[in-house]
């Protein structure tokens, strides 16, 4: 046991330590995050043999779960109003046309099986919570409030259309395989109830929380760990009656900081630092479980597919999905470019390998490489792009002399 506390909470201060080199370099810190996993992975210096795909998805989850409580939790009812709209759109239309678009190009490029190149599409279709949040808090980004807000919507919603989008495109890719037919209603319906069971919960779970919190008389240092362990209790719920407990937990975080009455920042700073533990946690997980002497067999077929998902799909949703929303020209480049992958679609990558079926563990080394160049490339170049098209306000804001 001591062994294994000892490099996880050494590897989490080495994360932490490097940040202020990472933001200083335009470094993206979860790329430094992913190496540092893997160089205390089998393969690496550490040499911590980890490869329980289902504890990695299960751990990935939980993470996953407090980086979206944490996400509702920093949203103010307020940039509905202008982001809203957009930014549903992009979850869940724009996510459709996303996985259908890299599903297309996987399976004529790539001769890959028609439903298992629309499970590929649906995959890394997300952007990503974690992603996003740490990139515009990293790189201090000030860009237009309706861009950023419409970035960060995006990728709270988006997370819980992609995971049961995954869900059901494994159930049709072990259909398929088997020579079964699809029964398409009975997935319209899991959908549908996923959905409708997710936004209920966490709309009826947020409420509950915030009046319990706003009538207990409790110790300061408690309220923090009511809301997490109500938020907590929220997703797990809602994932029992066969609702998204991601869509709860995220509604939840939202409904939670617009009915408090105690003072907010009791509960934020704890949910802020509990946000960047998971993300750190998170993508030393991915990165402890990636082999990377796998990597190069995929690096072609994943190269591809990152530059149609980047190039293609994610400029087509964007334009198609939200470009009569009044966006300026400029506004739509950038919200096309920063539709940053991350931890989400390597999570989601596992989920079809660890169920019995026929995708191995090299859709999961795809998918990585795929996450990889989208951080390093659009990670990198966010910030340069913010000021080439001049969305950056920090000038705007300088009083005059």
């Amino acid at each position: 046991m001591y062994p294994l506390i000892a490099l996880i909470s050494f590897s989490v201060l080495v994360c932490l330590a490097l940040f202020p080199l990472a933001r200083k370099s335009g470094t993206p810190l979860l790329v430094v995050v992913l190496g540092v996993g893997m160089l205390a992975g089998g393969e690496g210096i550490g040499g911590l043999m980890f490869d329980n795909f289902n504890l990695a998805y299960d751990m990935g989850s939980i993470a996953l779960a407090v980086i979206l409580f944490a996400g509702g939790i920093e949203t103010d009812k307020g940039v509905f109003s202008s982001s809203g709209l957009p930014a549903l759109i992009l979850a869940f239309p724009g996510v459709l046309v996303t996985a259908a678009i890299v599903g297309g190009a996987a399976h004529f490029f790539l001769d890959m099986p028609l439903m298992l190149a629309l499970l590929l599409g649906a995959v890394v279709a997300p952007t990503d919570a974690a992603a996003t949040f740490m990139l515009i808090k990293q790189g201090d980004l000030n860009i237009p409030d309706r861009v950023k807000n419409t970035l960060l919507l995006e990728s709270g919603f988006n997370d819980p259309a992609a995971i049961f989008l995954t869900v059901v495109m494994t159930a049709i890719v072990g259909t398929t395989m088997q020579d079964q037919s699809i029964d398409w209603l009975a997935y319209a319906g899991m959908v549908l109830g996923q959905l409708v069971f997710g936004a209920v919960g966490g709309l009826v779970g947020g409420r509950m929380l915030s009046e319990l919190l706003n009538r207990l008389p409790m110790p300061t240092g408690t309220y923090p760990i009511l809301a997490i362990a109500g938020g907590m209790l929220t997703f797990s719920l809602t994932s029992l009656v066969g609702g998204s407990g991601f869509l709860a937990i995220y509604i939840a975080g939202i409904v939670l900081r617009n009915s408090l009455k105690i003072p907010l920042e009791r509960i934020a700073n704890f949910s802020e630092g509990m946000q960047w533990l998971s993300q750190i946690l998170l993508f030393l997980i991915l990165g402890l479980i990636v082999t990377p002497s796998d990597l190069p067999s995929t690096l072609i077929p994943a190269l591809i597919c990152a530059g149609v998902l980047t190039f293609v799909a994610r400029p087509v949703a964007v334009f198609l999905g939200v470009g009569a929303l009044k966006f300026k020209v400029r506004e739509l480049v950038f919200l096309s470019w920063v539709g940053l992958r991350g931890a989400v679609p390597i999570l989601l990558a596992i989920y079809p390998v660890v169920t019995p079926g026929p995708v191995t563990p090299t859709f999961f080394n795809t998918v990585f490489v795929i996450v990889v160049v989208s951080l390093i490339v659009q990670g990198f170049s966010a910030g340069l792009l913010g000021k080439a098209l001049k969305l950056d306000q920090k000038e705007v804001t300088k009083p005059h002399l």
